[in-house]
């Protein structure tokens, strides 16, 4: 019982400056985000904004990178960590109030930030979709993070249908470092992260320059024993074999006579090894007190290594036994490079705020795969592979105007970006199969064993591809404040994209404060998302036998503007449309006590989704067999609520912040667009396993309860999360499942060793919380004990941490 009392829920989103406290006064933190008016607070917004410390935050929490912390203080805010899904292991996707990676915005410093060239196929939360890498940005180069939680689409642009992350960069004078060491009580998955901040005056007043290096590492884990599967038969697993016992007692006398052990074939199940270095900067410069240069940017590099499936000696269609006499493993190796700048000037005429910069960034992701083979070549195959590469880059020109005349603030101002993606192909040997004269395969040829490189096919020079698009855009919003009694917002955008048209969007929000401190807010909008030209163009479709065994065909992911896509008639990509409404209120019934609630829904029309496999007669034209398409296939409703409350209380000499949090959000299907002539049902169109992504794959219901109390050189941090119940369905293979709600407690000490120098140690999941097992049906032979869904499966972790300022 006194596990659940501390798990009642929580947020710890708000840690108060004790010197602020003794003032008995709350320093309410000016938002940038969610309109131009540069002057109000989050209580006064008429949209609800998080506000969150991130240096204060990260000095007692345990988690390490942007996603890792917003997920434990931010309740209608999801990012999981994902096993065995090729590069999703490698980029976790984040979601917002229950929709797609693609619906939320990233700005950093107010500016769009570019999304990861990746795009989610796996079966993964976020399937078909493109997010942003927050993991690319180092904590330690970060002030603080606004989270927007209503739709912006009228004032940002595409993407922003769930909302906005905001990310403020530091511009402080001096110096900070941090050194962090954590482990798993499993004793892998161990963290180190080093960092270090500098800034420093350029020689005139208000300037500066702002320098951060990071450097991670990430272990890998392992979540799974399995000694019962049929190794050198037939079958995957015992049960399944005519003779069990036979089959087991065979396995293990080939096992002893090789000098091997059972575990020399248990899979690689858990979080993938990720290496990370990030170098950011962040400047301003005024060379006069009207006009004032800033640049801001950064990259990183990023190494990941993670696992697929097992491939056992049984299966002799994947292993060249000359090669892996024992089956294998295969490995999937990233390297993930991220650059982004950005250079601007303001400009003050007459009390107009004049605003003009260029932001540029790119994301490029390559593939290698290690400890596998192209089982077609037999024993004349490589072991690694270059699988090809993706590249993403987008370079945005911003001009904002604004000015505040009496009691209203009028901005406008226009946008034009120009989007690139490309795809690299691999070495020849890990896309094509060869025949068994070790020629490329043609329908007709006689082949052995599977083409391409294992777990991962490589990109071919059929995949290529190098294509761009641009748009412009147009906007004004005009805000009108009485008194902070009376907050209305109008906005309006008009956009032009090169490839499928024009959208006009439009906002209109509205707070009341009708008894001081007591107030009501409103919002309602349309907006758009439009589809990414990963969406558009990425493919990877490879040779392979057919199924009826009439040949070589062709499978995998094609084009929507492809030969097969035609044939089944589907229809060009277009934008998302939605549909935005939320109310609620925010009170202060007492001195640093805040309560905010909100309600929201959203309808998405037309929201683009990759399709379950399809199989249909008239692919067979194309010499293909089966394909997965990108598609406007569905349309969603949304619904939810949150409940943000945040106390400051004096007690025993020192400050207790005690911040509860909590939402609940529904998407269901509303209907489904299938082309007119389909053959397929829907369950090979967007199949029971696709609906159940969208709908119940993540929590409905996820709350928090963080306590933090300083006094004196002490500062102790509680903090409960609650993941609510989620469902898996196992289709076609496997069944339903529900996962029961769980509890994943935080704590933490600090300690300042001297006034420059403090000392936090503490644990995440302290007691060691996992999701259900997974029902065998669901578990591949019983290989997966647990699926990443609600909290991931690293266990407890226990870190330490030393941070400096100088």
């Amino acid at each position: 019982m006194k596990k659940l009392s501390l798990s009642v829920i929580l947020l710890g989103v708000v840690l108060v400056n004790a010197q602020e406290q003794e003032k008995g006064t709350q320093i309410e933190d000016v938002i940038i985000v969610g309109n131009r008016n540069a002057k109000r607070t989050k209580l006064e917004t008429p949209v609800p904004v998080d506000v969150i410390n991130i240096e204060k935050l990260q000095k007692s929490a345990p988690q390490t990178t942007v996603q890792d912390l917003l997920n434990y203080v931010i309740p209608s805010f999801n990012s999981v960590r994902q096993s065995a899904s090729d590069g999703t292991e490698h980029i976790d996707p984040v979601t917002l109030r229950g929709m797609g990676p693609d619906q939320v915005l990233v700005l950093i410093n107010g500016k769009r930030r570019h999304t990861t060239s990746l795009v989610n196929y796996q079966n993964t939360v976020g399937n078909g979709s493109v997010g942003t890498d927050l993991s690319t940005i180092p904590v330690i180069a970060i002030d603080r993070i606004e989270v927007l939680r209503d739709g912006a689409a009228a004032q940002y642009g595409s993407d922003a249908i769930a909302g906005v992350v905001n990310i403020i960069l530091k511009k402080d004078i001096g110096a900070t470092a941090t050194a962090s060491y954590g482990i798993s009580g499993r004793n892998d998955g161990e963290t180190y992260q080093a960092g270090i901040n500098y800034g420093s005056s350029l020689g005139k007043k208000d300037s500066y320059v702002n320098l951060s290096l990071q450097l991670s590492h990430r272990g890998k884990t392992t979540r799974t024993q399995n000694h019962d599967l049929d190794i050198f038969g037939s079958n995957f697993a015992y049960e399944f074999a005519d003779n069990p016992e036979a089959a087991r007692a065979e396995d293990d006398r080939i096992i002893r006579e090789r000098g091997l052990t059972r575990d020399d074939f248990n899979f690689q199940i858990g979080d993938a090894q990720i290496r990370q270095a990030q170098l950011f900067f962040n400047s301003e410069y005024p060379f006069s007190e009207n006009f004032k240069l800033y640049s801001f940017g950064g990259f990183s590099i990023k190494e990941g290594k993670g696992f697929g499936f097992r491939r056992l000696p049984g299966e002799t269609d994947n292993v060249v036994a000359d090669i892996y006499p024992n089956g294998f493993q295969p490995v999937l190796g990233s390297q993930v490079y991220d650059f982004s700048y950005a250079l601007g000037a303001k400009y003050n005429v007459n009390n107009w705020l004049i605003d003009l910069s260029n932001t540029f960034g790119s994301n490029t992701f390559n593939y290698n795969v290690d400890h596998t083979n192209n089982a077609s070549l037999g024993a004349k195959s490589p072991t690694s592979f270059y699988a090809g590469a993706h590249s993403f880059l987008q370079n945005t020109i911003n001009l904002d105007v604004s000015k505040n005349i009496n009691q209203f603030n009028v901005a406008f101002g226009g946008e034009f970006r120009f989007e690139e993606y490309q795809i690299k192909p691999g070495d020849e040997a890990s896309y094509t199969r060869y025949d068994i004269n070790g020629n490329p395969a043609t329908p007709g040829s006689t082949v052995e064993g599977n083409g391409g490189s294992q777990s991962f096919i490589g990109f071919s020079p059929d995949n290529a591809l190098k294509k761009s698009r641009h748009s412009a855009a147009v906007y004004a919003d005009v805000s009108y404040d009485l008194a902070k009694k009376l907050n209305i917002d109008l906005a309006g955008r008009f956009e032009n994209y090169s490839d499928f048209g024009n959208t006009l969007n439009g906002k209109l929000a509205v707070r009341y404060e009708f008894i001081k401190d007591y107030a009501i807010r409103a919002a309602v909008g349309t907006g758009f998302r439009a589809p990414s030209l990963q969406q558009q163009y990425f493919n990877n479709s490879y040779a392979d036998i057919s199924t009826s065994g009439s040949g070589i065909v062709t499978k995998g992911i094609f084009r929507n503007d492809s030969d097969a896509a035609r044939a089944l008639g589907f229809d060009q990509l277009k934008q998302e449309t939605s549909v935005n409404a939320s109310a609620g209120f925010t009170l202060k019934p007492a001195n640093r006590l805040f309560i905010t609630v909100d309600g929201y829904w959203i309808r998405v029309k037309d929201r683009i989704v990759i399709t379950s496999n399809i199989e249909d007669p008239r692919l067979a034209q194309y010499n293909v067999e089966s394909g997965r398409f990108f598609a406007n296939a569905i349309d969603t409703e949304t619904k939810g609520v949150d409940v943000v409350v945040t106390y400051d209380w004096k007690l025993g000499g020192g400050n207790l912040n005690i911040s509860l949090a909590g939402n609940y959000t529904e998407t269901k299907i509303t209907d489904f667009h299938f082309p007119e002539n389909l053959v397929p049902s829907q369950d090979e169109f967007f199949g029971p396993d696709q609906v159940n992504i969208i709908e119940t794959l993540s929590p409905k219901t996820k709350a928090s309860l963080g306590l933090n109390y300083a006094i004196g050189k002490f500062n102790l941090m509680v903090r409960n999360t609650y993941f609510g119940q989620v469902i898996r369905d196992g289709y076609p293979f496997g069944k339903v499942q529900k996962f029961s709600p769980k509890v994943v407690t935080d704590v933490s000490v600090g300690y300042d060793i001297t006034k420059n120098i403090n000392l936090t140690i503490g644990a995440n999941n302290a007691f060691d919380v996992f999701p259900d097992r997974q029902i065998y049906e669901n578990s591949y032979y019983g290989v997966f004990k647990y699926a990443p869904v609600q909290m991931g499966t690293l266990g407890n972790y226990f870190f330490g941490r030393l941070n400096f300022n100088f």
